[in-house]
C-alpha cells in the first residue's frame, strides 16, 4: 500500500485564515495619485512661458505646494514623484520647441551643479523629459570654476557669481545643433544665461531653458495660467 507523505510544516489552526493582501499595497502609491497631483498643486494645464532673461518654459510657479514638493524631491529624487508635475511643461516644449521648420529634436542639457553634493533634479528632469518627449539628452556642460551658493545673493551678485562658470565640452554636429537647458528652478536667470553663453561659444544654438518651477517676480505679478507671454 503506498505510503502517504505528509508535510512536517506546522498547519494553521482551525478557523485561522491567511491574511489577504491589500490591493492598494500591490500598486505604486504615486501611480494612484498621478491624476490629482497637478490639480492639487494648482499647476496650469498648459504650463508657463516667458521671454526673459532668455526664453523659458515651466510647469508652474515656484511657490507654495510646488516649492515644498521640489524641496522634498531634492532629498528623495524619484522619477515617479517628478513625472506628475510635468504635463504642462511637456505641453509647452512640444508646442514651442518641437514644432517648427527644423523637425529634428533638440538636445536636452542639464545644468551641472557646482556643489560636492550635487543637485539631483536637473539630470533627473533630463531623463524624464527625454523619455516623455523622445528627445536626446547629452552632457555638454561642465563647471569651469567653483561659485558661491546663490540662495542668499542679490540679483547683481548672482550674475557676477555665475559669469564664466561653465565650459562647453562637446561641439555640435551637422545633425544636432539646437539645445534646451534644464534646471529645477529659474530665479534671476544668472545661472541659465551663463550656461547658455558657454554653449553658444561652443557653437550650439540655445533655444531656451525648461524648468519645473519659475520664481515669481518680486512684485508678485504673475501672468495668467496657461497664457504664455513669448
Amino acid at each position: 500500500m503506498p505510503r502517504l507523505i505528509t508535510s512536517s510544516a506546522p498547519q494553521p489552526a482551525r478557523g485561522w485564515r491567511l491574511p489577504r493582501a491589500n490591493p492598494l499595497q500591490l500598486l505604486p502609491l504615486e501611480w494612484l495619485l498621478l491624476p490629482p497631483v497637478a490639480e492639487a498643486l494648482q499647476l496650469p494645464q498648459q504650463g508657463l512661458a516667458g521671454p526673459e532673461p532668455l526664453p523659458w518654459w515651466a510647469a508652474g510657479w515656484y511657490a507654495d505646494g510646488l516649492r515644498r514638493r521640489l524641496l522634498a524631491l531634492r532629498r528623495n529624487p524619484r522619477s515617479q514623484s517628478l513625472r506628475p508635475l510635468l504635463p504642462g511643461l511637456v505641453t509647452q516644449l512640444r508646442q514651442r520647441v518641437g514644432e517648427g521648420a527644423d523637425t529634428r529634436p533638440p538636445v536636452l542639457v542639464a545644468i551641472p551643479s557646482w556643489k560636492g553634493r550635487a543637485n539631483p533634479l536637473p539630470p533627473l528632469l533630463a531623463a524624464v523629459l527625454s523619455q516623455q518627449l523622445g528627445w536626446p539628452q547629452r552632457r555638454l556642460l561642465e563647471r569651469s570654476r567653483p561659485v558661491l551658493g546663490q540662495h542668499r545673493l542679490g540679483r547683481d551678485l548672482r550674475w557676477q557669481n555665475q559669469r564664466g562658470a561653465f565650459k562647453c565640452v562637446q561641439p555640435p554636429t551637422t545633425a544636432q545643433r539646437r539645445a534646451v537647458l534644464l534646471d529645477d528652478i529659474l530665479t534671476t536667470g544668472a545661472t541659465a544665461c551663463a550656461a547658455a553663453a558657454a554653449l553658444r561659444e561652443g557653437g550650439w544654438q540655445v533655444l531656451g531653458m525648461a524648468c519645473v518651477g519659475r520664481t515669481p517676480a518680486a512684485s508678485g505679478h504673475r501672468p495668467g495660467w496657461g497664457s504664455p507671454v513669448i
